[in-house]
């Protein structure tokens, strides 16, 4: 029997789909975090919204922060707060639909872990591209994307959800849609079209998907070649393979490209807010988090244009 809980997710869930417009991927993650927690509820004997209370919520995190999966693995602290801002959320829809129920502002986030962020100088990124073997297909294929990631900074998200009619060769040019169903425009480098373009001339096949896998059961599709899509977690994989063949001293995924990416833009001159235009990102205090870049360039400005009073005269005695 479908409680009160489940009720109420099934109507959030449709209005992050229609109202908010959400990517299926976000809702899906959120459909996910929300039935762990009504789940958990109503094993605790809890099925009604005025039941969930400050203390239930505070049993649940401990439940979150001790959770194991069979195979012994934790929740990191990363994926124990997106279970609490997905029913931060949902208990914000609910107050606004005039539900009573605990409000979502005495509902405290986890304290997230420090991370390191981890990028490639040029030197790094010329070693890692030069690693696929490009006499075969799948070699072409591997070079594309990493050429590709490295150019865009595209999440990987978006690069497996290319279509070879998004993309412009005459300009250089292709837009995608983004988190929060945001579009934007993506520009290749010269290198990344040349690779990408040498290795759709090289398929045989007219499916729409631009990376694809490859299998033995591939004269069998017959549709635009979309369950031959290459996957997020293929890319992951081939990305960490070439890091290790190229004997890097850090660990990279297609994240740390897009990282890349954005440093080297910042290296030459950009400015926050076009990196942030070029990478998608909502507000500039996500971007903010290059300052490894933008801390030495802002020492480098105020010593070059800063009025220094005392030039040339010996300092005040203390």
């Amino acid at each position: 029997m479908t409680n009160e809980l489940q009720l109420l997710t099934i109507d959030f869930l449709e209005h992050l789909e229609i109202e908010k417009n959400l990517s299926p991927l976000t809702v899906r993650n959120y459909r996910h975090y929300l039935q762990r927690f009504c789940d958990w509820c109503v094993a605790q004997g809890c099925s009604k919204l005025n039941q969930i209370s400050a203390d239930l919520l505070r049993k649940y995190r401990v439940y979150l922060n001790r959770f194991t999966t069979p195979s012994g693995d934790t929740l990191a602290k990363s994926t124990q707060a997106y279970h609490v801002i997905a029913i931060r959320s949902w208990f914000k829809w609910l107050v606004k639909n005039d539900y009573q129920v605990l409000h979502p502002e005495k509902i405290d986030l986890p304290k997230g872990e420090p991370t390191s962020m981890q990028f490639l100088n040029l030197e790094n990124v010329e070693r890692l591209l030069s690693q696929p073997l490009v006499s075969s297909e799948i070699g072409l294929r591997d070079r594309a994307i990493l050429e590709v990631l490295f150019a865009t900074g595209l999440r990987v998200s978006e690069l497996v959800s290319l279509d070879r009619d998004q993309i412009d060769f005459d300009r250089l040019e292709f837009s995608v849609i983004g988190k929060g169903r945001k579009v934007r425009m993506i520009f290749l480098s010269d290198q990344a079209a040349i690779w990408l373009s040498r290795y759709l001339r090289q398929r045989k096949d007219h499916w729409q998907p631009v990376f694809i896998r490859y299998s033995r059961h591939r004269a069998e599709i017959t549709d635009d070649g979309n369950s031959m899509r290459l996957t997020t977690r293929s890319v992951q994989r081939l990305v960490e393979k070439y890091a290790r063949r190229a004997r890097l001293s850090i660990k990279i995924t297609p994240h740390g490209l897009r990282h890349s990416f954005a440093t080297d833009l910042l290296n030459n001159g950009a400015g926050l807010r076009d990196v942030q235009e070029l990478l998608g990102h909502k507000s500039i205090a996500t971007t903010q988090i290059y300052t490894h870049v933008t801390h030495p360039k802002l020492k480098q400005v105020h010593q070059e244009y800063h009025s220094d009073l005392r030039t040339n005269k010996s300092l005040p005695k203390t």
